[in-house]
């Protein structure tokens, strides 16, 4: 079943493709709307009013907080050193821990980019296409480039 009975969805989440999704354990805000062949994986916490478009991996240990763009195909990571084995046996959930990504009010983040786990996007921050976010990023800034660079700091600003 593409969403589980465990997640739990807000009033009014708008889901256009239910059998394309893969939602599990998750939590959902009031209003969000969720696209296409996203994965939203368990104790992910995704706010109200959000915009999660198509093809994007909302892994474990994300928090998104209200009114959050994610452009399409945007990946988060929560693993800093991914392993198939460990020891030569395959790895299991207790061979490895999950490390936390902030996703602060109103930030925008542009279709591709990946999010390296451990980072805290700021308020209303910007997060160019094709990024690579290996660090922080300030209220309201803009970064873009392979990895993110700052571009332009307090250029966004709340409801535009």
């Amino acid at each position: 079943m593409p969403i589980a009975e465990s997640v739990r969805l807000g009033k009014g989440v708008q889901i256009f493709h239910p059998g394309l999704v893969n939602l599990y354990g998750c939590t959902v805000g009031d209003g969000t709307k969720i696209g296409a062949f996203v994965e939203i994986q368990k104790n992910a916490e995704i706010g109200k009013r959000c915009k999660i478009s198509s093809h994007s991996l909302l892994c474990e240990g994300l928090t998104i907080e209200d009114e959050v763009f994610v452009g399409h195909g945007v990946m988060f990571i929560n693993d800093k050193y991914p392993r198939a084995t460990a020891d030569g046996r395959l790895q299991t959930e207790e061979d490895w821990k999950v490390v936390p990504t902030v996703v602060k009010r109103g930030a925008s983040i542009g279709s591709g980019a990946v999010i390296l786990c451990g980072v805290v996007i700021g308020r209303n921050a910007l997060v160019g296409a094709g990024a690579v976010v290996t660090r922080d990023v300030p209220d309201g800034a803009q970064v873009a480039g392979v990895p993110a660079r700052l571009m332009a700091r307090a250029a966004i600003s709340e409801g535009r």
